[in-house]
């Protein structure tokens, strides 16, 4: 009995202007505002805390009214609650909620939205999709996107400067390793705000995956075996959850068809460009590929457009890290391809490092010679290694973590630090960063830290990651990262069988399309480009945070148009979903069977011919343990997670505005259609290219 009059005491004191709206609904002449609560429908995302909400308009404030229930607000719920008030409001600008403590027990929560119903009919949305603890006051703004200079009241532009202040003292950068891109101000995780990191059932998922990996693993974690030639132990390792790409893996990762094919579809499609002329010190001559060519010369194969080469020239002079106790290796391989006229892209001459072969040795041999396909077995297949491994490197480290990863957490965190939740820009790009900020963190902390299994487990760990990470930096351009630009400036715009440029491409339009349809509606001419200096600061922290000033990387440091603008935003949204996806999706169907990615190299690259052997190569590829461990990893990302949105799904009630959401209604319907078209090319395919099919692009960085 106690419990209950406190109860009722606490719900009643304070509280009289929700009496006496209750009281006077009988009065005619008071003004109904009719408001409605959802609340969030996840774990814990119900409160037993006291939530109010004034109205702010232009011609006035309302008294607090009370929110929540007797009991609060239930996870999931929807609740409906009255303003009578006097007089109106005006045009209301903005929607304040406070959320007290209960008996000083803070129980958050998160608030998906508030509606709105004004005397005159009208229905405002004002989205929240925030947590809010106890003392805490939230201001929302309606959905229909506004721009600074059209905010004309003082109240909102004041909550505009407010909030700006209120995320940059949240979100803070940071100089994680001179010569890259900066990073968010956190250790781990937990010093997140909690807005930013996953929620608890993503969490949940996340850790329970993390457990049955390394279970599935721990037989093998602390081996230093060397492997047998059937591989017959990694057989073991997730046994029951390989895909038909993993198995076509295992059969073909020795193939050169199967070699060729990965510079087109595989982990890492960006290295490959056309050749028309061989570089100095890479001299292959026609007599070394005359019998890989059918008939014609490399000199005719270049002018038709049909040589391509792969250059790891980024890797050179890198000191391998010491894994178990023992020295590895890297490479810096040169690759020459030929595509021929059964649309196969074939190896036709392989060089492991960036220095020509030079004759010399007891025996005058050539020292670090050109591989060939002509050789012996195991010296091709060895050469091939080591020049996955490489691939290992390069991808893992530049492509995926640098390519995707921090820039995407460089595009969050401009964004959150520059643009205010009622920005049309803040609006179209914030669904691309849902746990963003958190996974970069985890990579930081868990992955690529001293003690995490990047260091010590894969030859580029350790001393020489910073280097290649500065490395790769200095030569990021804006063209690389616009999937148009980066085919044309490599010259595949003609190759064959390159599904990852044909879905990328068709991504690339519909993204674009769905870009240019939500900013052109906004923004209805180039003079509003110049005239919105949020989105001249959120372009110039990118400039400068992202890409360290470097105006030879071709990056915009301010816009003048609409159209530098649709390009820059459908970049920076390929980026966090499509490109992110083709290059993260495969890693355990790829790279779960070792010998096709091998993630250390424990012997030297071979300087000779004629002197491998298959124990050779046993040798070369990493131990077990090391093996076990790096798939533990590459499972784990790539697991399919219950709280993850695939592109184009837009759970969050952003828009408020009938044109945003009939672009949204369309871009999902174009992603349908190339979802189609994707599905029945696949079905003629004996490996099919599933990792840019729209539903296993997520819909941001999350994992």
């Amino acid at each position: 009995m106690l419990v209950y009059v406190l109860l009722c005491l606490h719900f009643s004191s304070g509280n009289t202007q929700f009496v006496n709206q209750t009281l006077a609904n009988t009065e005619p002449e008071l003004l109904n505002y009719t408001l409605t609560v959802y609340t969030g429908d996840g774990p814990l995302e119900g409160t037993t805390n006291y939530i109010s909400v004034v109205l702010h308009g232009a011609e006035g404030v309302s008294e607090p009214a009370r929110a929540s229930g007797f009991l609060g607000l239930r996870r999931g719920s929807v609740r409906q609650f009255h303003m009578n008030l006097f007089a109106p409001l005006g045009d209301l600008i903005m929607l304040e909620v406070y959320s007290k403590a209960l008996f000083g027990f803070d129980n958050k929560w998160f608030c998906d939205k508030f509606s709105v119903k004004t005397p005159e009919n009208e229905e405002l949305l004002f989205p929240c999709y925030r947590w809010i603890n106890a003392s805490t006051t939230l201001f929302l703004r309606p959905a229909a996107a506004i721009f600074e200079f059209q905010d004309v009241h003082a109240v909102g532009q004041n909550q505009r400067r407010m909030e700006l202040e209120q995320s940059r003292s949240t979100y803070r950068w940071r100089i994680y390793v001179k010569g890259i891109p900066e990073t968010v101000m956190a250790e781990t995780s937990q010093d997140l705000p909690t807005d930013a990191q996953y929620s608890i059932r993503m969490a949940t998922d996340f850790r329970m995956a993390y457990r049955v990996t390394t279970l599935e693993t721990q037989a093998l974690a602390n081996s230093r075996q060397q492997w047998d030639w059937k591989f017959s132990g990694l057989d073991n390792i997730f046994s029951e959850e390989r895909s038909l790409t993993y198995e076509y893996v295992k059969e073909h990762w020795d193939k050169d068809e199967f070699f060729g094919y990965q510079f087109l579809n595989g982990l890492n499609p960006m290295v490959i460009r056309r050749c028309s002329k061989l570089p100095q010190n890479f001299p292959v001559t026609e007599e070394m590929v005359r019998d890989s060519l059918g008939g014609t010369t490399l000199e005719q194969e270049m002018k038709k457009g049909n040589i391509f080469l792969s250059d790891y020239k980024v890797l050179d002079g890198l000191i391998g890290n010491i894994v178990h106790g023992r020295q590895q290796y890297l490479t810096s391989p040169l690759v020459l391809l030929y595509s021929n006229p059964e649309g196969q892209m074939l190896p036709i001459a392989i060089q492991l490092t960036q220095e020509a072969g030079t004759k010399g040795g007891a025996k005058g041999k050539m020292q670090n010679p050109i591989f060939l396909p002509t050789d012996s077995k195991y010296d091709w297949l060895l050469a091939k290694v080591f020049v996955r491994g490489a691939d290992f490197a390069m991808h893992e480290m530049i492509v995926h973590l640098l390519g995707t990863h921090f820039l995407a957490e460089v595009f969050t965190m401009a964004t959150l630090r520059n643009l205010p939740s009622t920005h049309p820009l803040y609006k179209l790009i914030i669904p691309h960063t849902r746990y963003t900020l958190q996974v970069s963190v985890i990579s930081r902390s868990q992955l690529i830290s001293k003690q995490g299994p990047v260091t010590q487990y894969t030859g580029i760990g350790g001393q020489s990651l910073p280097v290649l990470l500065t490395r790769a930096t200095a030569s990021l351009t804006y063209s690389s990262l616009c999937l148009p630009d980066s085919i044309l400036e490599r010259g595949l715009e003609q190759v064959s069988s390159y599904y990852y440029r044909d879905d990328g491409m068709e991504l690339w339009r519909i993204i674009n399309k769905f870009v240019e349809g939500i900013l052109t509606h906004y923004y209805t001419s180039d003079e509003h480009i110049g005239r919105d200096a949020e989105l001249q600061n959120w372009i110039t922290e990118i400039f400068t945070k992202g890409f360290l000033g470097r105006s030879q990387s071709g990056i915009p440091q301010s816009f003048n148009t609409r159209a530098e603008l649709v390009k820059f935003v459908t970049m920076v949204i390929f980026t966090s979903t499509a490109q992110h996806a083709a290059v993260h999706n495969g890693q355990f169907d790829l790279g779960g069977w070792m010998p096709n990615f091998p993630s250390s190299l424990r012997e030297p690259p071979p300087t000779e011919k004629g002197q491998s052997t298959m124990d050779t190569i046993l040798n070369t590829l990493p131990d077990e343990g090391t093996t076990a461990n790096i798939l533990a990893v590459l499972k784990h990302v790539t697991e399919d997670y219950s709280d993850l949105y695939p592109l184009g799904y837009f759970p969050e009630d952003l828009f408020g505005e009938e044109v945003p959401r009939k672009l949204i209604e369309n871009f999902q319907k174009d992603l349908e259609v190339l979802s189609d078209v994707i599905e029945k090319r696949n079905a003629k395919l004996e490996l099919p290219y599933t990792f840019l099919h729209p539903k296993n692009i997520v819909n941001s960085i999350s994992t």
